[in-house]
């Protein structure tokens, strides 16, 4: 088992996506009487992490997510080119997590996007991966065939490395994951969960469930 399991976990959440299929920042679309982000963010600050950092765009737009987000005890870092795709996003996390001076037992990474994860799945990742040591914790939303793994995703601290090398792309880690696939760990979580906002249509299912 690798050491600092002892250590603190950080909670990152990814909210510098250029929102292209939204057509406007989805970061900050209204849901629930509160910007998008800050449902995800919520569910972090209730998850048990040591640490909390927001990776947040330039200008104008990075600046309204750190606003959307005052109250609620997070670092922020700065994409500076989020056209590279959401793997910019995870380097520059891991980087900033690198740069640390109390070492990281692990990272966990949370999309802006998806408001209906909870708590509790923070919680489930924390307790899996504080039980087992793995290199990776994933999500699992669903069973059997239909079963999909998606974030919030958990690295082991050792990855870190490897996450801040990654090449631009428009996803996460996808080939370390398959790397690290043999002592990859799942958690159960429920389908509704999974509900990702990156376009209009799925704003309007969202606002529904929050009663709008």
């Amino acid at each position: 088992m690798p050491p600092l399991l002892s250590s603190p976990r950080l909670g990152v959440l990814l909210a510098a996506g250029r929102s292209a299929r939204m057509g406007t920042p989805k970061q900050l679309a209204s849901l629930g009487g509160q910007a998008l982000c800050r449902h995800a963010a919520g569910a972090l600050a209730a998850g048990g992490y040591g640490a909390l950092l927001a990776v947040v765009p330039p200008g104008e737009v990075g600046a309204a997510v750190r606003a959307a987000l005052a109250g609620l005890p997070f670092a922020f870092a700065e994409n500076p080119a989020p056209k590279r795709g959401l793997a910019s996003s995870f380097r520059v996390a891991a980087t900033w997590a690198l740069a640390q001076p109390r070492p990281f037992a692990a990272v966990t990474f949370a999309l802006a996007d998806m408001p209906l994860v909870t708590p509790a799945t923070h919680a489930a990742l924390g307790q899996a991966f504080a039980e087992s040591g793995a290199p990776a914790v994933l999500a699992r939303y669903g069973e059997g065939e239909a079963a999909v793994h998606a974030p919030p995703h958990l690295f082991r601290a050792d990855l870190l490395e490897r996450v801040a090398e990654l090449p631009d792309a428009d996803h996460g880690p996808r080939a370390l994951l398959r790397e690290y696939a043999a002592g990859m760990v799942t958690v159960p979580r429920p389908v509704a969960e999974l509900l990702d906002v990156d376009t209009p249509e799925a704003l309007a299912q969202a606002r529904v469930l929050f009663g709008e």
